[in-house]
């Protein structure tokens, strides 16, 4: 508890902490929203392919026009301002700066700006789980062989549910389940960008006046962003994912112990030491009592009778039994958060979660049967959703990542909600990202090797 400490220690100093910025969309104007009113912590450059957007990100979030007037980064650092620029490299490339926060939301993209990054000798804040969850325990593994940090973006449910399992293992207690609230009912999954305003209630006057991206929003409703995230926590966490994927099961905040405990002991799952979703709908559409659409949970299993008697003395949560309790967070900020991470790397050398294994997978599955000559295009579209799984059963059957089922082409037939593999598709775009991830692939198959 003493960021603000050492980083008001860095602004006494005039030595503020150098950040560079790359997507200037939601996300990012939530983190540049804040950095305003963070002394001691300087903005250097924001790179964005569309600089016009950016210039109104700022505009939108209070900035004043001058104070991102600098015309190079080099002016920057002199004077304390902020460049817009549409070079993300030129960040990378800037000795000043300390640290970069990835926020395209762009898989290829992100695995690229952090490899950058990297060589650059910068820590890396992976807002895009999209990319971590494809590559990120190999570049989690790039950053550390040069004593760099490489983290997941505090405010996001992934760094924070790693951080509840931090938490409930530090105090010695056996972590049965994590995984957050979602808006899901079973036909969610098969939304597309044409039918996606209608789960969530909109109009097309709304829908017009608001800017939305159809693609994004649907990767939230068919459940494919929950499957990469639960990926990216099983990575940060050694918990395992679901061997037939995510279930769902509707869960309201009093019975989180109960269901997401194992079925042996009367929960829904399979076995302990999994992630999952609490869906905030009934799969007739009822809402949940109580649900935690915008939280985040841990359940966990007393070691013995004394700290169980303590769960009930102390109000805790728990099942029926008594012996499996709950905690939870019932908000996440994303981008008004994550200067949490930016500090955290920069000043104490540490991640707020981080990539360590490959041990989940969000692998590309059909949304209707697909056939030769069919393009996916990928997550949120309207080929496929995205299923997490064990990453073990991911390289048996050679599962297609849901990052690489970007503009892709279907060489062979694939039923609807079977997972599509590397052998179904041809894949002659993105070839560098696609050797990342096969080396990843590999290295995670020689390790299992060796622990048999």
């Amino acid at each position: 508890m003493n960021l603000y400490t050492m980083l008001a220690a860095r602004a006494a100093a005039g030595r503020p902490v150098r950040v560079g910025l790359i997507g200037a969309g939601k996300f990012g104007s939530m983190i540049l929203s804040q950095a305003r009113h963070i002394k001691g912590m300087h903005i250097v450059g924001v790179a964005d392919l569309d600089v016009t957007k950016a210039r109104a990100s700022f505009a939108r979030v209070g900035w004043g026009e001058d104070s991102y007037s600098a015309k190079t980064l080099g002016d920057a650092i002199k004077t304390g301002k902020t460049c817009v620029l549409d070079n993300a490299a030129a960040l990378a490339e800037c000795d000043e700066i300390e640290c970069i926060v990835e926020a395209t939301g762009h898989p290829i993209a992100g695995v690229r700006h952090a490899l950058a990054a990297i060589d650059g000798n910068k820590h890396v804040i992976m807002v895009n789980v999209e990319a971590d969850a494809m590559c990120g325990p190999l570049l989690a593994a790039k950053a550390k062989a040069k004593n760099l940090v490489y983290s997941m973006a505090y405010g996001d449910q992934p760094a924070i549910i790693c951080e509840l399992v931090d938490w409930g293992r530090s105090c010695g207690f056996e972590i049965t389940s994590a995984g957050k609230g979602m808006n899901f009912e079973p036909r969610y999954r098969y939304s597309t960008p044409d039918t996606v305003w209608g789960f969530f209630g909109w109009t097309e006057e709304e829908v017009r006046a608001g800017d939305f991206n159809p693609k994004m929003y649907n990767s939230f409703t068919d459940g494919t962003k929950a499957a990469i995230e639960m990926a990216a926590v099983a990575n940060g966490t050694g918990l395992d994912c679901p061997d037939d994927g995510l279930a769902f099961p509707p869960t309201g905040l009093h019975d989180l112990a109960k269901v997401f405990r194992p079925a042996a002991d009367g929960g829904r799952l399979a076995r302990s030491g999994l992630v999952d979703i609490a869906a905030s709908q009934e799969p007739d559409g009822r809402e949940v009592f109580n649900n935690i659409r915008y939280g985040v949970f841990v359940t966990f299993k007393a070691p013995n009778e004394y700290a169980k008697a303590c769960f009930k003395q102390y109000g805790l949560l728990v099942d029926p039994s008594g012996w499996y309790g709950s905690m939870w967070r019932p908000f996440h900020m994303i981008g008004l958060e994550t200067s949490i991470s930016i500090l955290s790397a920069v000043l104490r050398g540490e991640s707020t979660g981080c990539s360590k294994e490959f041990r989940g997978d969000a692998v590309a599955t059909a949304k209707r049967d697909l056939k030769p000559g069919d393009y996916l295009d990928g997550e949120g579209g309207f080929a496929v959703w995205a299923n997490a799984i064990p990453a073990s059963r991911s390289l048996q059957i050679g599962g297609l990542p849901i990052g690489l089922a970007h503009n892709v082409k279907v060489k062979r037939a694939v039923a609807k909600d079977t997972i599509v593999t590397f052998a179904d598709v041809v894949l002659e775009r993105d070839l560098d990202v696609v050797a990342l991830r096969q080396q990843m692939e590999r290295d995670a198959l020689g390790t299992m090797k060796s622990a048999a």
